[in-house]
Order: C-alpha cells, then structure tokens, then sequence
C-alpha cells in the first residue's frame, strides 16, 4: 500500500442458511438453495453490508451462495458476477449425507481431518490445498485489479470463506483449520489493506 492511498477492503461473505444446512447435510458442491430463512438472513445483511459501498460483487455459482449475492446486489445496485472458483470444497461421497452418517461411516478420515491432517474429503473429495489453489487464484486477480479505496465482495461458502481470508493474510491452512471458528450463515470477514499487506479487522460479522 503506497502512502496517501485510501485503503482497499475484500469482504469474504458466507452463504445464507440452507435447509441442508439445517438439517445437518453435508452438501459440497450440491447445488442447494436458501430457505426461507437464509433468504431473510440474506436481506439483512446486504443492508448491512451496503454501509460498506461495495463497487464489486463476485459470488460462486452454486445456488446458494449466487442468491445471497443477489440480495447485495438488490440493495446496493450491482451486478453480482459469478465464479465457480468460489465454490465450497467438494466432499466427495460425503455430499448428501447427515453429519451422523459421515461420523458412523468415516470415522478414521473424520479423526484425522480433527487433527488437521489435509486429507480428501469424503474419500473422493477436494483437499483444502486444492480449495486454496482455486480460490486463492481469483483472490490474488481480484487483489491485483482493486482500485484505491475499492470494497470487493466475495459470496463463497464456509469452508471456501475461511481458506480464502486465512490465504489473504497469509495465515498457514493447517492453523486457520484448528484456530478459526467456522463462518456462520451469512456471516462475513473484513480485510483490510495495510502498509506490508492485508489484515483480517472483523470476523464472524453479522447483521
């Protein structure tokens, strides 16, 4: 960041809530949309999130997270595009299955994944490296393009979000994974241009 500059901001914005995401299914990359309440969720915080004047919107393509962007882009005039760089992890043969499904059928993966081993999910799945690699890609593009004092929205998911923010501020993967609380359901992640780089000011935002 030069001197005299205004600062540059990269929101990092989950997804509203999902009725998979209620019921406690693992979704990946299904493509799942709101529920009701996820699409309120939504609303209430693109008016929250207007306050930041965003200039661009970048969402995945998936569903859920395309109409959470939608809903920034009705309050705040934009033109969400769409990126499936930006899509959740894929969980491979997880995708579909309850959390109780997955801890009774999976349970070594399961542990070792608690441990922080980056090991695919559900088998057949991405690993967290991958998710970094594509996603981490359409950050440094968007980093590289921002104008001063430019607010850029990123509408992802939760496992997506945290890999994204922990990869901007150059947070190691495997302690982000143990460290950061998960992002809540249309929560997001400040990112703050500083002097030497980025810099998380808030995380776990809500409306």
């Amino acid at each position: 960041m030069r001197a005299g500059t205004r600062r540059r901001r990269i929101v990092v914005w989950r997804h509203g809530q999902t009725t998979h995401n209620a019921a406690g299914i693992w979704q990946g990359q299904l493509d799942t949309d709101l529920s009701d309440l996820g699409r309120e969720q939504a609303r209430a915080a693109a008016q929250a999130l207007t306050a930041l004047e965003p200039a661009r919107i970048i969402a995945s393509d998936l569903k859920r997270a395309a109409t959470t962007a939608q809903a920034l882009g009705e309050a705040s005039g934009l033109t969400p595009s769409y990126d499936e760089r930006l899509r959740e992890i894929h969980v491979g043969e997880w995708q579909g299955l309850t959390a109780g499904d997955v801890a009774e059928r999976y349970p070594e993966l399961q542990d070792a994944l608690a441990r922080g081993e980056d090991l695919a999910r559900g088998v057949t799945g991405e690993t967290l490296a991958q998710v970094v690699e594509r996603a981490g890609a359409l950050a440094d593009e968007v980093a590289e393009s921002m104008a001063d004092g430019e607010t850029v929205v990123l509408a992802t998911h939760g496992v997506t979000g945290r890999a994204l923010a922990s990869y901007l501020v150059g947070i190691d993967q495997s302690v982000a994974w143990m460290a950061l609380a998960g992002l809540h359901n249309c929560h997001w992640v400040e990112i703050v241009e500083h002097r030497f780089g980025w810099r998380i000011e808030r995380w776990n935002v809500g409306a």
